[in-house]
């Protein structure tokens, strides 16, 4: 699957977000590894930001505190920084919900 980094205290992730969606979930992956997601938010005044951070602590049961936007902010493709989360670990919840779409769209 995706190729998550080794972080100095957990991992680190590359996003591409799409907002204005029906609904937040994962998209799927692409070529280069970045995690597609889906957010039901306008990118407007952070809502897409805070949305993208609240599913992603969500989904990896972490708290908000330990996910930072490290680069990219403003744009579509963003760097993401997981704190107290293992790169396997993250492949894991990931995989998990991907197989999890593709079996809805089925």
């Amino acid at each position: 699957m995706s190729t998550f980094s080794n972080a100095r205290r957990g991992a680190a992730i590359t996003v591409k977000v799409s907002p204005r969606a029906k609904k937040t979930e994962v998209a799927g992956v692409m070529d280069d590894g970045t995690l597609k997601i889906r957010l039901a938010a306008p990118p407007v005044d952070g809502a897409a930001n805070q949305e993208l951070i609240r599913f992603l602590a969500q989904a990896l049961r972490l708290s908000p505190l330990q996910i930072d936007i490290i680069a990219g902010a403003t744009a579509e493709r963003k760097l993401i920084s997981l704190v107290g989360i293992n790169p396997r670990e993250v492949d894991a919840v990931f995989q998990k919900l991907i197989a999890a779409a593709g079996r809805d769209k089925a």
